[in-house]
């Protein structure tokens, strides 16, 4: 068991998945948790971060840092986005490896499985076929991720785990009107349509695709638990070239669902018109949990509970999302 002042990485503290462990690491009395900004380490330099490993001794790695977008973004910036997330993986966990780091856990996506992939989506169905074309670049730098784990593991003997998962939301999400996912992009567009008083909220594609939700800090305490699992546990459940773990709810909804449960809590009255010309991406995006659940973890929040959660933290931290 892990001491309480055991030095702690978290790479990607101010995200809203990496803040989410930071806050349940230090719940459980966690007090040597090490962090960086971005502009104090820079994670796609190879030197400064093979520096920094090199002066800390730490003892576990959550690398939470990434790249993150909707589907506008990922089609706007396919370069940075497997540019930058190559370049996070590539440093961290090689860093981590030659400063003798035996313990780290990568942060996958759900977008790693084939844009056709049989519903739900189990961890086998990795590298089975064609990607969604919108978020490829994306998803070939966390496949990477998944695949420097387990090489390492291979070669080295490290214990590197992997968790894919699904739609995260939550506090520190971000809202950003052009660049942000589905949820915090409905949860602000249908505030200011209230505050507006508009008659009318337009949402992106036909609302048909189904889409599976999971509020963020459940994801952080399943990323705990899965770091903390016992070696003999982790490797009786996986194997050492399909060791990666899906996290999610296993439970779905279509986009329609989604846009009238953001409606009612954030008590828009207007009409809800959905322009089918837009793109919708995969159809369905559905996770099998069931490698998770034989780890003995479930999900605690529902999605009507997390959206109101959700709202609540957009609207007390709505200036910062001023644009």
């Amino acid at each position: 068991m892990l001491a309480l002042n055991s030095k702690i990485f978290v790479a990607g503290h101010r995200g809203m998945v990496g803040s989410a462990i930071v806050r349940q690491l230090e719940a459980s009395g966690h007090t040597n948790i090490i962090t960086r900004t971005r502009s104090e380490l820079d994670l796609t330099n190879q030197q400064a971060v093979l520096a920094f490993f090199q002066s800390e001794e730490i003892e576990q790695v959550y690398l939470a840092a990434a790249k993150v977008g909707g589907i506008v973004a990922n089609n706007s910036y396919p370069a940075d986005f497997i540019y930058e997330n190559l370049m996070i993986q590539c440093n961290i966990i090689h860093s981590a490896h030659l400063a003798g780091i035996q313990h780290l856990l990568f942060l996958g996506s759900s977008c790693i499985y084939p844009k056709l992939a049989e519903q739900p989506m189990q961890e086998s169905a990795l590298l089975t076929a064609t990607l969604e074309p919108t978020n490829e670049p994306y998803a070939v730098a966390k496949i990477a991720g998944i695949k420097l784990c387990e090489s390492y593991n291979r070669q080295y003997g490290r214990d590197y785990r992997s968790v894919m998962p699904t739609n995260l939301y939550g506090a520190f999400d971000n809202f950003h009107p052009e660049n942000s996912h589905v949820i915090p992009a409905l949860l602000r567009r249908f505030h200011e349509a209230k505050l507006n008083n508009d008659k009318e909220v337009i949402v992106w594609g036909s609302g048909k695709p189904m889409r599976e939700f999971l509020y963020v800090d459940d994801m952080a305490a399943a990323s705990i638990h899965v770091m903390n699992l016992e070696p003999s546990i982790y490797d009786a459940n996986t194997e050492p070239m399909l060791s990666h773990i899906n996290v999610g709810t296993g439970v779905d909804c279509t986009i329609k669902e989604l846009v009238e449960i953001v409606a009612k809590i954030v008590g828009f009255e207007g009409e809800v018109k959905f322009d089918a010309t837009k793109p919708d991406g995969a159809p369905r995006k559905l996770m099998n949990v069931d490698r998770l659940k034989s780890l003995g973890w479930g999900y605690s929040v529902s999605l009507e509970d997390g959206l109101a959660m959700a709202y609540q933290w957009f609207v007390d931290n709505q200036d910062k999302f001023r644009e």
